[in-house]
């Protein structure tokens, strides 16, 4: 995975996530539409297979890359979570 900021300012964030694709990102999306300071999150693939995804976020005022970074602790306390549950399911 590379990434590339393509524009930062006070309230957007503009990222270019190479090799990832719906999966991350789109429960990335959902993470971060779930904070209140966050107007836009979303992601384009121009074409799949062959374009770089770029992400999008817009806030009302928070620093975008704070409401990333928010967004990812809760990507990972999400995963973790269900890595336990499924340990706990299954005998490994």
């Amino acid at each position: 995975m590379n990434l590339k900021i393509l524009n930062k300012t006070d309230t957007e964030l503009e990222m270019e996530i190479a090799g990832e694709t719906h999966t991350l990102l789109n429960l990335l999306k959902t993470i971060l539409l779930e904070d209140d300071a966050v107007e836009i999150a979303t992601y384009d693939i121009k074409y799949l297979g062959i374009s770089e995804p770029v992400m999008h976020v817009r806030t009302s005022g928070k620093d975008p890359v704070q409401a990333m970074r928010s967004a990812l602790h809760t990507m990972v306390a999400i995963c973790d979570e269900f890595k336990s549950v499924f340990a706990g399911s299954v005998d490994i």
